[in-house]
């Protein structure tokens, strides 16, 4: 039996001995690379935290002491190390989710994968228990220094910094990067922490020395002691944490176990907050990920485990063709900028950074300051494009709201992964882009149906200077080009029924990446006999009148999307109809109010009753 076998919880790693706990760190890196090769997931940030991992829980006592995980993508090792052992339906529909989640396991905290957030759910959680005379429990907060760069881990850090007892540990993991290399000055300050490792060194050798200093040594030494800070600041700034009030240890080779169960132990020992600084490093062990220049197997689809190459190619994606309209919109507009928050490669400004370095701005997992940067380089006569997954757009809402709408600034907004992403479940799918767009006076928003309406959004969007506007599009390839037989105003008609004049039995309006789905409808509507006219309204946001033009004409209108039917395109059409004095009945199709669990995008829709054939058959018995 291997070691990895024998650990069914955190109790089975306190007496393994030295030569046990190297074992058990190449098993894991080796079960990784398997397992994940054959499902596909975050491998590289797990192949980073083995051996930091296995400390944690070897120093703190989970579930007991909380550990949290910032984002949680680097969360398989603690799996393994709580007793989940089956990962051959990782980030499929019933195995285990690619973040942690209460439901597997009581080691488990926090399920949400937005980034920046742990450090104020430790400060809440270790608050709570000495509050309730726990003080002995603690709280051990993991985070990322990509995660560093995001406003909110600042703002706890201020908090946690005032309480000067509370019983909680920041580990950094520090392995400068999030998808790609961290940038920005905190990045720089931790680059010269990871890089100036004298001051510990200087102060041993100083004790040492002048203790063998007759008469006068100790009490040089005390003196020089007293001056640490002074030192600290020539020898190694880490100043910038311990002048907020938090004691800083390291750093620490995250590779190195044992030194870091004496870090953690110092840092448990300390009775008050302190930030242990360890580094790391992305995909350690497994040299195709480390040779993987653009984000070291940050994520990976199904992959040869001997190779790290790719065992399906993936055909163009919706990406891929906003890399392409930006680059040559770029080419033709000098004033078009670019803003991304941590995520250059993944929404595709990888091509229009190389080609325009100067008017791309990567600001770090910071979507609230790159909001209102944009407000500001729109100020400035600029066109600002900022590329973001759409889950992400929820946390700018204050600025979308106040710096961009309320200023009337010029902001273009392109949301990927929008609607269901699937594999990484209810915190990434961007299922409530749309019910934020639509209450943000003035505000446009395109759903392109298809990679060549893309470059069409695009461009109209960029050419509105007085309001922001969004593009939102799925992930993943494209599909067939779907070609209107007529436009309407603006209104894409995109099937009409064979003859028999205007009136039809049901207007159909599909959004977006929902428009094909619409059109399988449609079929299957028509063979039972049924007048069908399917519709794309090209810009969903503000609802064109001329949809209500064609609803004249319909005994009855169904709305499509793949956002929250709750604040949907669909309740906005409802409410333009209504006060336009239309009062045909409506069905509206979307994602339900709920938070939905991981599984493949064809199993989530299913699920939740949006397919064709759901679709098509709760029509029918409303049309019948």
């Amino acid at each position: 039996m291997s070691v990895l076998e024998r650990i069914e919880g955190p109790e089975d790693l306190k007496d393994l001995t030295r030569t046990e706990l190297a074992t058990l760190a190449q098993e894991i890196r080796t079960f990784l690379v398997e397992e994940v090769s054959r499902t596909g997931g975050h491998l590289g940030p797990n192949l980073g935290v083995v051996e930091l991992t296995i400390a944690i829980h070897r120093v703190f006592d989970s579930p007991r002491d909380a550990v949290v995980f910032d984002t949680g993508h680097q969360s398989y090792v603690h799996k393994l190390l709580t007793g989940r052992h089956d990962f051959t339906a990782l980030r499929k529909q019933g195995g285990l989710s690619g973040y942690p989640s209460r439901t597997e396991s009581e080691h488990d905290v926090v399920e949400s994968s937005h980034a920046s957030s742990s450090l104020s759910w430790a400060h809440g959680i270790a608050a709570g228990r000495v509050i309730a005379g726990e003080r002995d429990r603690h709280t051990v907060a993991v985070i990322g220094d990509g995660a560093l760069t995001g406003g909110m881990a600042w703002e706890a850090m201020n908090n946690i910094a005032a309480e000067s007892d509370l019983p909680l540990v920041i580990v950094v993991n520090d392995n400068e990067r999030s998808y790609a290399p961290t940038r920005g000055g905190l990045a720089d300050h931790l680059a010269t922490l990871r890089t100036t490792r004298g001051y510990e060194r200087f102060l041993d050798w100083g004790k040492s020395a002048l203790n063998r200093t007759p008469v006068v040594g100790g009490a040089m030494y005390e003196t020089l002691h007293g001056m640490k800070k002074g030192i600290k600041d020539i020898v190694a700034p880490q100043g910038l944490f311990e002048d907020l009030g938090l004691k800083y240890v390291g750093p620490v080779d995250g590779h190195d176990e044992v030194a870091l169960e004496q870090a953690l132990r110092r840092a448990r020992a300390f009775g008050g907050p302190v930030l242990v600084h360890v580094i790391t490093q992305k995909g350690k062990g497994y040299d195709p990920a480390i040779n993987d220049e653009n984000d070291q197997f940050h994520a990976v689809g199904v992959i040869n485990p001997e190779t790290g190459l790719p065992l399906e190619i993936s055909g163009r994606s919706w990406t891929d063709e906003f890399s392409d309209a930006l680059v040559e919109l770029g080419e033709e507009r000098s004033d078009v900028v670019a803003i991304t928050a941590a995520m250059m490669i993944p929404v595709g400004l990888d091509a229009f950074a190389k080609r325009f370095p100067s008017r791309t701005f990567d600001v770090g997992i910071a979507e609230q300051h790159a909001t209102t940067m944009a407000a500001g380089l729109a100020y400035a006569g600029l066109h600002p494009v900022v590329a973001i997954y759409a889950t992400f757009l929820n946390r700018a809402f204050d600025q979308l709201l106040m710096d961009c709408a309320l200023h009337k600034a010029g902001v273009t907004f392109v949301l990927d992964r929008s609607g269901i992403t699937g594999p990484d479940g209810a915190s990434h799918h961007g299922m409530w882009d749309m019910s934020i767009a639509g209450i943000v006076p003035g505000l446009h928003l395109a759903a392109p149906r298809d990679g060549q309406q893309i470059p069409i959004a695009l461009r109209a969007a960029v050419d509105i200077s007085d309001a922001p506007s969004v593009i939102r599009f799925p992930k993943g390839s494209l599909s067939d080009a779907i070609t209107a037989v007529r436009t309407v105003d603006g209104v894409d008609v995109l099937v009409e029924p064979d003859s028999g004049g205007d009136e039809v039995d049901l207007l159909l309006v599909g959004v977006g990446s929902m428009v094909a789905t619409c059109l399988t409808v449609a079929e299957k509507l028509s063979a039972e006999g049924l007048r069908v006219r399917v519709v794309d309204p090209v810009w969903a946001l503000p609802v064109n009148p001329a949809v209500g033009g064609l609803a004249q004409a319909a005994r009855h209108i169904a709305v499509v999307e793949d956002n929250s039917v709750a604040g949907g395109v669909g309740s906005h059409v409802m409410r333009s109809l209504r006060d336009n004095g239309i009062d045909a009945p409506m069905s509206l199709f979307g994602l339900p109010r709920e938070f939905l669990d991981h599984g493949s995008r064809g199993q989530v829709l299913d699920r939740v009753g949006l397919t064709p054939e759901a679709i098509a058959a709760k029509l029918l018995d409303t049309l019948r």
